[in-house]
């Protein structure tokens, strides 16, 4: 099975986040017995991640979409702009439009629970590398998506332009000077290709709709 590694190799550190109790196990004893692996920690919350990989490190971490109580997105978002925060692997059922909100939300992979235990592991080692792994998808397609390459700062502002805020008010609810706020503005419009508030707007309203529309045609009626 595991042909080809070195064990004078540093084992990958990875962390495993799900709230299944009996999933968790069972990838726990699977990450455990393999001496590519090095299991750091579990936890059954989205928090309990988070809060472990701003302490530890770890290289790469495994996670349910529906994490309590956070999210599977909403914890991937936080980590983006962490430094040396660990790649992503969400392992979960493979439906609706799934993998790609778990790429669009950036995560490093999707491993659908229906795959093999060593395609979880090959997905793993390959997510160590620096690979993207989604299955079925073209993955340069999201990573040329404008909204995927916004920082986390760059995406609050977005959110906050939507909502009518100047300059001013914009500095105040973030607690930054007008200055920073223009900064941040004029990489935002480079990123989206845009000119002005009102174009970034528009821009931050499509993407958004279009987003709900794919979530939508991926709930089962």
């Amino acid at each position: 099975m595991n042909q080809g590694f070195d064990k004078s190799d540093r084992p990958i550190d990875i962390m495993i986040a799900d709230s299944n109790p009996l999933v968790l196990s069972a990838l726990s004893e699977l990450v455990d017995r393999d001496p590519r692996f090095s299991l750091v920690a579990t936890s059954a919350t989205a928090e309990g991640f988070l809060g472990t990989v701003m302490r530890v490190p770890v290289q790469v971490g495994i996670i349910n979409w529906t994490l309590p109580a956070l999210g599977g997105a909403k914890l991937i978002e936080v980590l983006r702009d962490q430094a040396n925060a660990p790649r992503i692997v969400v392992y979960a059922e493979d439906t609706g439009d799934l993998p790609r909100l778990a790429m669009s939300a950036g995560a490093a992979a999707f491993a659908p629970r229906s795959a093999s235990a060593e395609t979880l592991l090959e997905i793993c080692t390959d997510v160590a590398a620096g690979k993207m792994v989604f299955p079925f998808m073209d993955v340069r397609e999201l990573q040329s998506d404008p909204i995927h390459q916004l920082s986390r700062k760059e995406r609050v502002i977005l959110d906050a332009l939507s909502k009518g805020l100047t300059n001013r008010e914009l500095a105040k609810e973030l607690e930054i000077s007008t200055n920073t706020v223009k900064f941040h503005l004029s990489n935002l419009y480079d990123k989206l290709s845009v000119k002005n508030r009102a174009q970034a707007i528009a821009f931050y309203y499509s993407s958004r709709l279009a987003l709900e529309q794919k979530t939508n045609d991926g709930i089962p009626r």
